[in-house]
């Protein structure tokens, strides 16, 4: 209960420096406020997860740490998409920040209600565990073949239902989401902007979340290794915009490690695999898939030139 606290405490005090203080003003995001403010996330995370180390031991902390950094490096899908969703729509840098902001906050709430679902009924049927592994094994193997993402909000179900709900504006109003006219609420573009965001969060959170079920089943490290990694992702965004497509061989790594995490999750009842080898097997092949690309965008742009 006292790290359920600790956490909470940690998150809405950041939130509220966030929003309610360094960023009450709409502005666009530059290069260096998007790396303070990343490295404060990851610095927190860290810290956090220090106190695991010391409160409930080695295999706790580890688990959390390999969580997060499987998190952390499936969010730059989300990135990718991110930047598709607001080309898209148009919106303007200085508007991104509040988008993202409220996208996460949904994604907080959506999030911890998938996690305890998913705790529930894997605490009351075991078996659904080789269900989430050989989902993995699938998703992963999807992956490595992938090409390139497209979106199609126009086809959004939630962007449907607005425009049924609520007249819409064609235009921004500055960064509001609604306005109100003879007494009539009004949504504005922004508003699918968040809405769209939203559900493409959710169809991330089906990958992730079994993802870190193969980890641990700890609901408490699930949940803040998750909240963690996403809180941590608007910043992220503002620092890799301009460059995600220079790792455009991560998802290989990534799919990889969601095979691995498959087969482990599989083989569950037969071999535990220690926390501290799983860590090292994501952190050396999420390494060596972003060197790879890297390298590989390095060696196109020296052959254009």
């Amino acid at each position: 209960m006292v790290l359920w606290i600790v956490f909470a405490v940690l998150v809405i005090s950041m939130l509220s420096l966030d929003l309610g203080i360094l960023n009450k003003k709409s502005h666009a995001i530059k290069l260096k406020e998007a790396i303070l403010w990343s490295l404060l996330w990851i610095s927190v995370a860290l810290i956090f997860n220090l106190g695991l180390l010391l409160f409930r031991g080695p295999e706790v902390a580890l688990n959390f740490f390999s969580a997060y950094l499987l998190e952390k490096s499936l969010s730059m899908d989300n990135i990718f998409v991110f930047l598709l969703i607001f080309s898209y729509f148009k919106v303007k840098p200085e508007y991104q920040h509040k988008v993202l902001f409220w996208g996460i906050i949904g994604a907080v709430i959506f999030r911890g209600i998938f996690i305890m679902a998913g705790v529930v009924l894997i605490q009351k049927f075991h078996w659904i565990i080789y269900i989430f592994g050989a989902f993995l094994l699938f998703t992963g193997i999807k992956m490595a073949f992938k090409k390139d993402e497209d979106i199609h909000p126009e086809k959004n179900p939630l962007l449907r239902g607005m425009r049924k709900v609520f007249p819409t504006l064609k235009r921004y109003v500055d960064d509001k989401f609604f306005i109100r006219r003879r007494g009539m609420l009004i949504a504005t573009p922004m508003l699918a902007v968040l809405l769209v965001i939203e559900s493409m969060d959710i169809v991330f959170a089906v990958d992730s979340i079994p993802a870190v079920f193969g980890i641990t089943l700890d609901p408490f490290i699930v949940f803040s290794s998750n909240i963690f990694a996403i809180l941590g992702l608007r910043a992220l965004y503002f620092v890799l915009a301009g460059v995600i497509r220079l790792f455009q061989d991560l998802h290989y790594g990534l799919s990889l490690v969601l095979v691995l995490i498959g087969i482990k999750m599989l083989i569950t009842d037969f071999y535990k695999v220690p926390a501290g080898l799983m860590l090292g097997v994501i952190a050396l092949v999420l390494f060596a898939s972003i060197m790879i690309s890297i390298l590989r965008s390095r060696k196109a742009k020296n052959t254009s030139t």
